[in-house]
């Protein structure tokens, strides 16, 4: 069986949910708080970068994704605040743990948003074999932006 582009995406919706988790675990002063954080930072920036490429945009054109579509990148938006917060507030202060929570609660909430309604909308608007062609691109665009923002 070909694969979809839901398919290409829960893989990488995985690995947020596991970084998000190590992340909360770290303690504060530690090489592996900040690593954990640069790598879900990257992960975030990466997924969403070819997510809004290849899923949303295509979604935004038709009109029964419209809402559904602003909605999914109003929360990608949310996240990129809170990875912001991040980055300026001490990685070893009581607020930076706090913000972290919050930006877990926001992946875990979109991740599961987006799985049990967006996935659906957008499912009734795209063929299969626009499916298998979004998963390609995605894969593609994804792999290329996880390199580019490790370099950075």
């Amino acid at each position: 069986m070909t694969e979809n582009i839901y398919d290409a995406l829960r893989e990488s919706h995985e690995r947020q949910r596991k970084l998000c988790k190590k992340l909360l675990r770290t303690q504060p002063r530690t090489e592996t708080r900040v690593s954990t954080f640069t790598e879900l930072r990257i992960e975030l920036a990466a997924h969403a970068a070819a997510e809004e490429r290849f899923l949303y945009a295509p979604i935004l054109m038709d009109d029964m994704g419209l809402s559904s579509a602003r909605h999914a990148l109003h929360e990608h938006h949310q996240i990129d605040e809170l990875i912001e917060d991040l980055q300026v507030v001490d990685h070893a202060g009581s607020a930076w743990m706090a913000t972290a929570k919050a930006l877990s609660h926001k992946v875990h909430h979109h991740l599961r948003e987006e799985e049990k309604k967006f996935f659906q909308v957008s499912g009734k608007i795209l063929g299969d074999p626009q499916k298998s062609q979004l998963a390609k691109r995605y894969r593609k665009d994804y792999g290329r932006m996880l390199k580019t923002l490790r370099q950075d």
